[in-house]
């Protein structure tokens, strides 16, 4: 009995990793990358993107994500690009790398598609350092560092015609890793199979350039998330853009939640985005929302403008 609360702790995070286990964004429709590889090289310049997302302020141990991407065209048919990221939700945490090699296909003159594959790691940890549990005299309790590192690969395409509109899909965790976070001697001794899968995800986005006059735009977007045993997600963006300096725009969640966006550029080379997340009903009164802040550099030729 005395291994009940750990096996508990497992089995509940054998459930989080078959269901929601990439992080969530509500700039996706800036930092593109972050969902679809195969948008590297559909600008002809590099990008640098960041972004850093609190979860559910106010309530202990909710997710912090951290992502770092770069990513642009190398020649006239091949986009390169690469991320690094950090999700942590409270004692356990995910972490790892990618490159990325996209190509892409003219299918006319005005529309491309481009085909991708990333490549890389995925580290899973659960740190057991200052757990507060029922039996702290359990052995299998004491202060272990769990960690698993698996490989990882993101299959993606997208359609596209440049600075007009973009539809896309994404399959992340293609590989479904297993994952082994307990010992040998522990898992033979239950019945039930604890070691948990990278589930492969699939990811559609989309988005729209209207342009309303030569000093406003209007780009909705859509991205549709679905996994294996929990209900598909989607989100519904509108971004309005002015003299290509300012955004406003809004999100809207099908499970209630909503979002406020806003940004700048700078010398048409830096950008800063911040979104802040209200909550749908069964949350809002015990978080005070979620706060996203994301800043971009771009290494742009003299002749290109940022759309």
């Amino acid at each position: 009995m005395k291994k009940i609360n750990l096996l508990y702790i497992l089995i509940s995070l054998t459930i989080t990793v078959s269901s929601q286990q990439l992080p969530q964004l509500s700039q996706y429709m800036i930092n593109d990358f972050s969902v679809n590889p195969a948008v590297a090289g559909m600008k002809d310049y590099y990008q640098i993107k960041t972004s850093v997302r609190n979860q559910w302020v106010g309530i202990n141990d909710a997710p912090k994500t951290t992502l770092l991407s770069v990513y642009g065209r190398s020649s006239d048919n091949v986009g390169l690009g690469g991320s690094v990221f950090n999700d942590q939700v409270g004692p356990t945490s995910r972490a790892g790398a990618s490159l990325t090699y996209a190509y892409h296909f003219k299918l006319s003159p005005f529309i491309k598609l481009s085909l991708s594959l990333s490549g890389g790691f995925t580290q899973f940890k659960i740190d057991k350092q200052g757990w507060n549990v029922a039996n702290a005299g359990d052995p299998l309790m004491d202060g272990d560092v769990l960690v698993d590192l698996v490989p990882d690969a993101t299959f993606g395409f997208n359609l596209y015609s440049e600075d007009k509109w973009y539809i896309g899909c994404a399959v992340p965790q293609l590989l479904n890793s297993q994952l082994s976070l307990i010992d040998d001697d522990f898992a033979n001794n239950v019945s039930r199979d604890l070691d948990g899968s990278l589930t492969r995800h699939l990811y559609v986005m989309g988005l729209y350039n209207l342009d309303l006059n030569p000093y406003w735009d209007l780009q909705p977007s859509i991205l549709f998330k679905s996994v294996t045993s929990v209900p598909s997600q989607f989100d519904i963006g509108i971004k309005t853009i002015y003299n290509e300096k300012f955004w406003l725009g809004m999100d809207y969640r099908n499970n209630g939640d909503m979002s406020a966006l806003l940004g700048f550029y700078i010398q048409e080379r830096y950008m800063i985005g911040y979104s802040y997340d209200i909550p749908n009903s069964d949350l809002n009164q015990y978080t005070n929302g979620s706060h996203e802040f994301m800043f971009g550099l771009t290494f742009q030729p003299s002749t290109t403008k940022i759309r």
